[in-house]
């Protein structure tokens, strides 16, 4: 404390408190990092992922929506209202986006399944002359009896 304030306090009989606050009390903990699961593959790790962050999110959202709907209340300010309703979209687009992870996930899973294995167009990269060579290549083989044969032979 200053003079002055040690002075005024003096004058009007305020016994002087010293009060330290350590910052531990006001400090939250770090949050811990995930570990990476080895066992499993990218799009798992990165869907569980996804989906803790949404998950923080909406829990966060929610408790700002408490909170603003409670100064809201306390304040009855049309401006706090409008805050709490754009807050109120955005938790509401969160979880939104958390139904369309799982979707994704499922996609990501059935694709390899419901891939087509047929092959539709081909397309030979080189000159007229490797393409004659490659073709007249197969015109030479003859196969019999399951075994290949060239003509020249």
């Amino acid at each position: 404390m200053s003079k002055l304030e040690d002075n005024v306090n003096d004058i009007l009989g305020i016994e002087k408190k010293e009060e330290k606050f350590s910052l531990k009390e006001f400090e939250q903990p770090a949050p811990v990092p995930k570990k990476i699961d080895e066992t499993k593959d990218d799009i798992d790790n990165d869907y569980a992922h996804s989906r803790d962050n949404y998950y923080n999110l909406i829990d966060k959202g929610n408790e700002a929506i408490e909170g603003i709907l409670d100064i809201a209340k306390e304040g009855q300010h049309p401006r706090a209202y409008e805050v709490a309703g754009q807050l109120i979209g955005q938790v509401a687009q969160t979880v939104d986006k958390l139904q369309d992870l799982q979707k994704k996930l499922k996609d990501l899973k059935e694709l390899p399944k419901s891939a087509n294995t047929n092959i539709k167009n081909a397309l030979f990269v080189g000159s007229t002359n490797e393409l004659q060579k490659m073709l007249n290549k197969k015109d030479d083989e003859k196969v019999i009896d399951g075994t290949t044969e060239n003509k020249t032979d």
